[in-house]
C-alpha cells in the first residue's frame, strides 16, 4: 500500500487543494493531508479548524484522511509510513521554492521522494490569501473553495 503525503497549512482550503488531493487519491493508496502547525505565522483559523475544514472537504474521498503536524516534515513521514511527498505546483515561483524544499527533505531523509503535480488551469491563480482577501470584503467564493466551507471562510474573514 502506497501512502503519500500532502503538507500545507491550508488556511483555508481551496478547490486548488482539492484538484491536488483529488489526482492524488486516484494514483494512491492512502494520502495524508498534513496541516502544519506553524507557530510563527498568525493564521486565520486554528490547526482544529483547518483539520475539520479539511475533512468536510474530502468527506467523500475514501482513502484521504487529514492529520496535523509540527516540526519536520521527514519526521511525520517516518510516523505514518510514507515515502512520497505531493506538492501542488501553480507557477514556477511555486517550483523555486518546492524544488528547494525537496532536496532539503530528501538530504534530511534518503528514502523521501517528492512528486509535483502542477495545479488544474482554472486553480492556477488560487491561493488561501486571496480567498481570505475576498471573504475579508464580501466578495463571491464561489468556485474557489468548497462550497460547504464558505459560510465558515465568510464568518472568520468578517471577523479579522
Amino acid at each position: 500500500m502506497k501512502t503519500v503525503v500532502y503538507p500545507g497549512s491550508f488556511d483555508p482550503c481551496t478547490n486548488g487543494h482539492l484538484d491536488v488531493i483529488a489526482r492524488s487519491a486516484k494514483l494512491f493508496d492512502r494520502v495524508i493531508v498534513a496541516v502544519l502547525v506553524n507557530h510563527t505565522k498568525k493564521p486565520a483559523f486554528t490547526v482544529e479548524e483547518r483539520v475539520a475544514l479539511l475533512k468536510t472537504a474530502v468527506a467523500d474521498l475514501p482513502n484521504v484522511e487529514v492529520h496535523s503536524f509540527s516540526g519536520l516534515l521527514v519526521d511525520f513521514m517516518k510516523q505514518v509510513g510514507a515515502t512520497v511527498i505531493i506538492k501542488g505546483i501553480r507557477a514556477m515561483s511555486d517550483f523555486e521554492y518546492e524544488f528547494q524544499m525537496a532536496l532539503t527533505n530528501h538530504a534530511l531523509y534518503r528514502d523521501i521522494e517528492t512528486l509535483f503535480i502542477p495545479t488544474s488551469k482554472d486553480y492556477m491563480f488560487l491561493s488561501s490569501s486571496i480567498v481570505k482577501e475576498i471573504a475579508k470584503y464580501g466578495g463571491p467564493l464561489n468556485g474557489l473553495v468548497p462550497e460547504a466551507l464558505i459560510p465558515v471562510i465568510n464568518k472568520r474573514c468578517a471577523e479579522r
